[in-house]
């Protein structure tokens, strides 16, 4: 989280996270939160304390892993970015104090209430229920640039049956009508498109029903409707008009008011089909939990995970906000369902959405059914999941340009030798020094962790140059340059400005020892220099 920050701050439209509901023995907590390599190693050993409930401080723990990881998360946020986490009443409580401290009482949403199945083991009510907390990094800004609109469920379907009677009958509205009316009888009582069937009615704008034209108040000056027929005054609901007579007027000029076939029935307002498609979502999600669990039997063979979450819970929230081209973000991975429904959505609606997944590659029991599958840590069975979901998603879809690709990096210490001397020893230590990099460590190691330190996102355009056996990588088109290979002379400096873009400013860097000696060195920076390129760094 805290490598991510420069790369990707501000850059996140939405984060999704189901972190350990702290139920007594789903997480491993940190006795010190100091040292962060220690501990990383710590907790991917297993060797850390299970938070048992006759832990003393046992909602402290928790919140002592929650916090510092939230409020790192905000800054990952774009200033309309938002927030959900999933949570359950082991924690839920405490977790909205985290929020409402790190995000603002004013910035928080909703509280989202998952009723994921009965369970008839429970002793008073069913213990069936999660909850996503929902809070936005600027509440304003993200009602103002998000969607927070649902697709009427059967909208498509209804659609798609109006523009096949369109075409069937040319426009003959009266037949259309009747096949719209025939199709709706059609329906099973289930069908989310029988919802609809008030939609019937079509003019040359589309499909509409007629909604109530009368005023919810009587502070609306009364006034006559003429039909536009009979030349008569319409009979006025009980209520008067719904709006002001100059409004009424313009409504008529532009086919907005649906008239009886005389002036003895009252006029109505047409609703269209195509301007009331979306819908707000209530804060209720009815999905039992084990759709999720056989998603990934079906993927993976087994499950492996307890209660993993289902996909398309997550796929709608993504689709609700609006995340069309941003970036989603989950840094408690876990089954990376999180990768799946933005998979799943953007081969639904050609979206361009990205994620990424973050997740401590924590061990497996040796007795478990993951690790007798070849699972060694969780991560792998993330890495799976997401692999198998996008090439059944183009199987299914026959989407075969969908991007389905991903990276993987792992966590380690930084490749660059801290100065650490051993006084006791300190000409030895001198000597270490010449060279910075560690000796285990390549040139794509290096690479990676340059950019991250630069700003520069992980899933920029890299090309691997070669010049003489040497490696120049051309970052986002020119942006970045970058050698790292040892004994560089004057010649791969001047590739470097054969490479170099003429219409925006390059930035070059180079190994601090990548030069054969000074003199090269002292020369390469003066031809750089003379040929416009001013930002020359080492590592």
């Amino acid at each position: 989280m805290k490598l991510l920050q420069k790369s990707y701050f501000g850059k996140v439209k939405m984060i999704y996270i189901d972190p350990p509901y702290n139920t007594g023995n789903d997480f491993v907590y940190k006795d010190d939160f100091r040292d962060n390599i220690k501990n990383y190693h710590h907790i991917t050993n297993q060797t850390s304390k299970s938070n048992t409930e006759s832990n003393g401080r046992f909602h402290t723990d928790w919140l002592n892993m929650i916090y510092p990881r939230i409020k790192l998360a905000k800054n990952l946020l774009k200033e309309d970015g938002v927030l959900f986490v999933s949570i359950d009443e082991h924690e839920e409580n405490n977790l909205t104090h985290v929020l409402n401290e790190i995000f603002g009482e004013d910035n928080k949403i909703t509280k989202i209430t998952w009723e994921k199945g009965r369970k008839n083991d429970s002793t008073f009510y069913s213990e069936s229920i999660e909850y996503i907390l929902v809070y936005a990094k600027n509440r304003t800004l993200a009602s103002k640039f998000g969607k927070w609109r649902a697709k009427k469920p059967g909208y498509d379907e209804v659609m798609a049956k109006f523009n096949n009677l369109k075409k069937k009958y040319n426009l003959d509205v009266k037949k259309i009508e009747d096949g719209m009316k025939e199709y709706y009888n059609s329906l099973s009582e289930t069908n989310p498109a029988k919802e609809l069937k008030h939609f019937y009615r079509v003019d040359d704008r589309g499909l509409y029903f007629g909604g109530d034209i009368s005023s919810a108040s009587t502070s609306i000056p009364d006034y006559e409707v003429i039909h536009p027929v009979t030349g008569k005054s319409v009979k006025k609901p009980s209520r008067g008009w719904g709006c002001t007579e100059p409004e009424m007027l313009k409504r008529i000029a532009d086919n907005r008011v649906h008239f009886g076939v005389d002036e003895t029935t009252i006029p109505l307002r047409k609703i269209y089909l195509e301007e009331a498609q979306d819908y707000v979502l209530t804060p209720v999600i009815y999905k039992d939990g084990r759709a999720a669990t056989l998603t990934l039997k079906e993927l993976l063979g087994k499950s492996y995970f307890d209660n993993p979450k289902d996909h398309r819970v997550l796929k709608e929230l993504i689709e609700y906000v609006g995340c069309e081209g941003e970036i989603i973000l989950d840094f408690f991975s876990g089954s990376a369902s999180t990768a799946h429904a933005v998979f799943d959505l953007n081969s639904q609606d050609r979206g361009n959405r990205k994620f990424i997944m973050v997740q401590l590659p924590e061990i497996t029991d040796e007795k478990s059914e993951a690790y007798r599958a070849g699972y060694i840590n969780i991560c792998q069975i993330g890495k799976e999941r997401i692999r198998r979901a996008g090439d059944k998603i183009i199987a299914e879809t026959d989407k075969s340009d969908l991007d389905i690709g991903f990276k993987v990096f792992k966590l380690d210490s930084s490749n660059i030798r801290p100065w650490d001397p051993d006084f006791e020893n300190l000409e030895k230590g001198l000597f270490e020094q010449l060279e910075n990099i560690k000796k285990d460590r390549t040139n794509e190691d290096l690479l990676f962790e340059v950019l991250i330190k630069i700003g520069i996102p992980l899933t920029t355009h890299i090309e691997e140059l070669n010049y003489n056996g040497k490696a120049i990588y051309n970052v986002a088109f020119g942006s970045v340059l970058i050698c790292l290979e040892n004994k560089i002379d004057l010649e791969i400096v001047n590739e470097i400005i054969n490479i170099k873009p003429d219409d925006f400013e390059t930035k070059v860097i180079f190994r601090e020892l990548g030069f054969i000696n000074d003199s090269v060195k002292t020369n390469a920076l003066q031809i750089l220099k003379k040929n416009g390129i001013t930002d020359v760094r080492s590592v």
